[in-house]
């Protein structure tokens, strides 16, 4: 996974030297609740809820032509948890929980007579990185998967180099949570054998910030 992340960073590091433009944007919005569950045995289960909450964060996008943007972007969740599940009898607890996403997004830009609106749609692809915190252990737990997901949005330019940014997007992590990731009361859980995906939805915007370089070629 390591391998993966610093890949997506060079790719991008490298594209910059010879796109037309360069940008930063920042994010902000809106993440849903999504449940999650996953049974092996009635001794070894759990069934719970991954409560929505503020999302933010940030990324380099390059434009190596009008139409197509690669983007580096890194997205905050904080919540909670709260579960039911087996170990030594049936416990409910609420923990903590961070979801950091960390994608290389690809950006199909649609061309509009308005010059200062940008529609675009596109995929991305890289980390998903869970950590559950046990307070009651005193302990946390990490784990690392590989996320995806889609999202359409669009930028409104209110002046030539600033812009608004509105944007709908879904991520996924399949086999996220269990086996390496747990719940419960042993260290920062008890293990699970069986697996339960994570999805995302979200709304939000942000701000776009054209860092200079060449105009791209209408």
């Amino acid at each position: 996974m390591k391998k993966l992340f610093f890949t997506l960073v060079l790719s991008v590091c490298l594209l910059t030297t010879y796109a037309q433009n360069v940008r930063m944007n920042l994010y902000s919005g809106y993440a849903f609740s999504d449940k999650i569950d996953s049974y092996y045995d009635p001794t070894n289960y759990y069934k719970g809820t991954i409560n929505g909450g503020f999302l933010w964060g940030g990324g380099v996008e390059v434009k190596p032509n009008r139409l197509t943007g690669i983007e580096v972007m890194y997205l905050r969740l904080d919540t909670q948890s709260p579960m039911n599940y087996y170990n030594g009898g049936v416990k409910n607890k609420v923990f903590d929980l961070g979801v950091n996403q960390v994608m290389l997004a690809f950006n199909r830009y649609l061309p509009v007579a308005n010059a200062k609106i940008e529609p675009y749609a596109g995929p991305m692809l890289g980390l998903s990185i869970f950590s559950v915190k046990n307070s009651d252990a005193g302990g946390s737990k990490s784990i690392t998967k590989f996320g995806y997901g889609l999202r359409l949005g669009a930028n409104i330019f209110v002046s030539e180099k600033v812009g608004i940014k509105l944007q709908t997007q879904f991520f996924s992590a399949a086999q996220s949570v269990g086996g390496g990731m747990y719940f419960g009361t042993g260290g920062a859980g008890v293990g699970l054998s069986s697996y339960s995906s994570f999805f995302q939805f979200g709304l939000g915007g942000g701000l776009v910030f054209k860092l200079g370089g060449m105009a791209a070629k209408k």
